[in-house]
C-alpha cells in the first residue's frame, strides 16, 4: 500500500459538493449508529492570537482514521489532513486541505439546512461575505430552490462585489443588496452568519416565526453572532459537536439542550415548529469522511505524489553522564 500526498488541485477534482454532502451525511449516521466517532477539536494559542489546531475522527466501516491539523497565523494557514489504515496504522496519504476544508464546512451547512429548514424555504439571508460565504450560500442552495438571496455586509464594497457574484452564480434568484441586518433577516426562511463579530448581530425580533440559522462564525467563547434572545426563542439548538459547542460557544452555552446533528439525522429534529438554531463548531469527523471520499478517487485512479514508507532507525542513547555545563 503506497501512501500518497494530494495537491488541492487533485481534491478540486476528486470530489464537488454534492459528493461531500453524502459523505458527510453517511459520517453522521455512521456517529449515531456508533461506527464512526469524533475527535473533538483541541488548540492552543501563542504570540497575538495565533493558533494550533487539531482534530479527527474515525470511520470503522471504512477502516480509516485520520486527523486534520493547521497553524492559523496572521500569515495565513497550511492545513493538511492525514489518513491511516485502521487495521495497520499504515499512512494511506497527506492531503492538501484547505479546499477540502471548505467543501466540508459547507457540506455540514447542507446537511443541517436540509435536516432543520422549511421544506418549501426559498429566501436566505447571508450575513457576511468573507470566503465562507459563496460555499454557504451553495450550501443552502443545493437544498432548497432559492427564490431570493440577501446579503449583509458592513462594508458596501464588499456586498456590492458579492452580489455580483451570486448573480453569476444563481441567475434565476434574485440577489438583494441589504445595507442593515434587519433588512435582510426580515422574513428570510433561512439565515446563515459567517463573521468575525465580536458583538451580537443578530436578533430575535427579527427572525420569522419560522426561520433556521446556520450560525459559523463565533467559535470562541470572545465571539458572538447570535444574541441570547435569538438561542432563548429557538424550539431546537443542533450543534455538530454539541460538547464543543457548549464549551466554546458563548452563544449556546446557557442552552437547555445542544443536540447532536448526527442524531436529528438519525431520529428527526423533535422540533413541531419555530426557529431552529445550528451551531457550527467544526467536526473532524466530516473532514475525514470527505477525506476518504478522495482517498477512493485517488486510489481507483492511481493519481497522487507516492510518498516513501517511513523506515525505523535506531536512536542514539547514552549510558554515562554528560559533562557538567553541557546540558
Amino acid at each position: 500500500m503506497t501512501a500518497r500526498w494530494v495537491t488541492e488541485a487533485e481534491v478540486a477534482e476528486a470530489i464537488d459538493l454534492a459528493g461531500a454532502v453524502v459523505a458527510v451525511r453517511e459520517a453522521l449516521r455512521a456517529e449515531d449508529a456508533a461506527t464512526a466517532a469524533t475527535l473533538a477539536k483541541t488548540a492552543v494559542s501563542w504570540g497575538s492570537g495565533d493558533t494550533l489546531h487539531a482534530l479527527g475522527g474515525v470511520l470503522v466501516d471504512a477502516d480509516i482514521v485520520g486527523t486534520k491539523t493547521w497553524a492559523h497565523t496572521a500569515g495565513g494557514a497550511t492545513p493538511l489532513l492525514l489518513l491511516w489504515d485502521a487495521a495497520s496504522g499504515a499512512l494511506r496519504c497527506v492531503v492538501e486541505a484547505f479546499a477540502l476544508g471548505q467543501l466540508r464546512t459547507a457540506a455540514v451547512s447542507a446537511v443541517a439546512t436540509d435536516a432543520l429548514a422549511d421544506p418549501q424555504a426559498s429566501v436566505l439571508a447571508m450575513v457576511g461575505t468573507g470566503r465562507q460565504a459563496l460555499p454557504q450560500v451553495a450550501a443552502v442552495a443545493s437544498q432548497r430552490r432559492l427564490r431570493e438571496v440577501r446579503v449583509f455586509s458592513p462594508t458596501p464594497a464588499h456586498r456590492a462585489a458579492f452580489c455580483d457574484e451570486l448573480a453569476v452564480a444563481l441567475p434565476d434568484a434574485s440577489i438583494v443588496d441589504c445595507d442593515a441586518v434587519d433588512d435582510a433577516v426580515a422574513g428570510a426562511d433561512i439565515v446563515t452568519t459567517a463573521t468575525r463579530a465580536r458583538a451580537a448581530i443578530l436578533d430575535a425580533g427579527a427572525l420569522g416565526e419560522h426561520a433556521h440559522v446556520n450560525a459559523l462564525g463565533a467559535i470562541t467563547p470572545e465571539r458572538r453572532e447570535l444574541t441570547d434572545a435569538v438561542v432563548r426563542r429557538a424550539s431546537i439548538v443542533v450543534s455538530d459537536v454539541p460538547a464543543v459547542a457548549r464549551a466554546l460557544s458563548a452563544e449556546v452555552a446557557q442552552a437547555d439542550e445542544v443536540v447532536a446533528l448526527s442524531r436529528v439525522l438519525a431520529h428527526g429534529s423533535g422540533a413541531a415548529s419555530g426557529i431552529s438554531v445550528f451551531k457550527a463548531m467544526g467536526i473532524g469527523l466530516a473532514d475525514v469522511a470527505v477525506g476518504a471520499a478522495v482517498l477512493r478517487w485517488v486510489e481507483r485512479r492511481g493519481v497522487g505524489r507516492p510518498i516513501l514508507r517511513p523506515e525505523r532507525a535506531a536512536v542514539r542513547l547514552s549510558f554515562t553522564p554528560e559533562p557538567a555545563g553541557t546540558a
